[in-house]
């Protein structure tokens, strides 16, 4: 066995971050992605495995090579600013991965704040672009605040309805510190993303009620539900537990991603899985997404905000936390301890990801590790 592989578990293999991130890399380049693009593509990819989110990683590589195969990815995108003011832009990703598209949106975006203070940027064209997080951080080293979210496929039935007409639609905040880590939040607008539902259905196990309902509309533990007609919940699972905000918070990100850019919006968004026909009736083009960045100096003398941020986080830190529970999380957390463990001890992968991607590798003619 490879020095990069491991054995993780009686059911599981570690690959280190590097060997993951070189598989991946060699994969986008077999489908013909420039190198540059290839590096850009993987970094986003495996950045979602290294940090815990096991579902936004290397699981959905086959997905996206799925997708090039139905011509439905432009694996040499140009991507260009095809509208813009001086702090905004709109962006024709070129049918391109978002993986691509989305990192060069974001450089856009902190561009635009560096000379003006803020940047925004919308961007249509485009598909998938893992998590959501990854891009939004990219500001942080600029001393700035960093915004970024996407629409997705239709999966999600609105608050009262039994269709799917909204994507799982993160929204992620990336918040620098001065000697804290920064605060880094990352999350569906739905109670838990269709990634999870794949973790589970490779499992064979059951979803906590409140994630999905069924066709007919009803609450369901059924990790398949999606699969008979049934559709993702948004944040909150029902109207008394609040899902109408969380609805509320997906119908933003559909608008501001799509709508504003030109992209395919509601339930004319393309779906992830290759397999699913495009809209008949197409209103727009590909998947939306849209980034921000703010200067902090553009507010505020910048030391002075980063340690203002030490205090918030340092003070929160400190908050009691409810019996059986250790402590008080800040937002990025857990992703970024996860980041530091995987980091050293490599990224476990599941039997049904690590075989899919050993037989990707076979047809590629790619070692994995």
């Amino acid at each position: 066995m490879d020095s990069s592989v491991a054995s993780a578990s009686p059911s599981e293999v570690t690959i280190s971050y590097p060997a993951l991130r070189q598989f991946a890399e060699a994969v986008f380049l077999h489908i013909g992605c420039l190198p540059d693009q290839a590096h850009l593509a993987a970094e986003g990819l495996v950045a979602a495995d290294l940090r815990g989110i096991d579902s936004h990683g290397v699981a959905r590589l086959s997905g996206y090579v799925r997708l090039w195969e139905a011509g439905r990815v432009n694996p040499r995108p140009r991507v260009r600013v095809v509208h813009q003011t001086p702090s905004t832009a709109t962006v024709d990703g070129d049918a391109g991965l978002g993986l691509v598209v989305a990192p060069q949106a974001m450089q856009w975006a902190i561009e635009r704040a560096a000379q003006v203070g803020t940047g925004w940027v919308a961007v249509r064209n485009s598909n998938h672009f893992g998590i959501a997080g990854h891009h939004a951080m990219l500001a942080l080293p600029h001393a700035m605040i960093g915004l970024a979210m996407t629409n997705a496929s239709p999966l999600v039935a609105p608050t009262f309805s039994q269709e799917r007409l909204l994507g799982t639609n993160p929204i992620a905040v990336a918040i620098p510190a001065l000697t804290q880590p920064p605060l880094v939040a990352d999350f569906a607008t739905t109670t838990a993303a269709n990634g999870k539902l794949e973790i589970l259905q490779r499992k064979n196990a059951d979803a906590p009620l409140g994630w999905v309902q069924d066709a007919d509309g009803q609450s369901t533990t059924n990790a398949n539900a999606l699969k008979s007609g049934g559709a993702l919940l948004p944040l909150g699972s029902d109207r008394e537990h609040g899902s109408h905000k969380g609805y509320c918070l997906g119908a933003v990100v559909d608008i501001l991603s799509a709508v504003l850019s030109g992209a395919g919006y509601g339930p004319w968004a393309p779906p992830f899985v290759s397999f699913l026909p495009l809209p008949a009736d197409p209103v727009g083009d590909g998947l939306g997404h849209f980034f921000g960045a703010m200067r902090v100096d553009a507010f505020r003398p910048a030391e002075e905000f980063l340690r203002h941020m030490d205090n918030w986080i340092g003070r929160f830190r400190q908050a009691r936390p409810v019996p059986g529970q250790p402590r008080v999380l800040i937002p990025g957390d857990p992703e970024r301890e996860t980041a530091a463990a995987r980091a050293q001890t490599g990224i476990p992968l599941a039997p049904p990801v690590l075989a899919d991607l050993e037989a990707l590798g076979q047809k590629m003619g790619i070692a994995l590790g």
